[in-house]
């Protein structure tokens, strides 16, 4: 038992210093893209 503590301990500690950025995380760049993204409809709109 108390080896599957320490397995279990460590994949906790692991995860928390983990520091990838997954695509779907709320942040800037994904607040740069959905800026752009709505400029390019507001632009694509004034042609029509």
């Amino acid at each position: 038992m108390k080896t599957n503590t320490r397995f279990i301990q460590s994949i906790v500690k692991t995860s928390q210093d983990s520091d990838v950025v997954m695509p779907w995380a709320r942040g800037q760049r994904r607040k740069a893209f959905v800026e752009k993204r709505a400029a390019a409809a507001n632009s694509a709109r004034k042609t029509a």
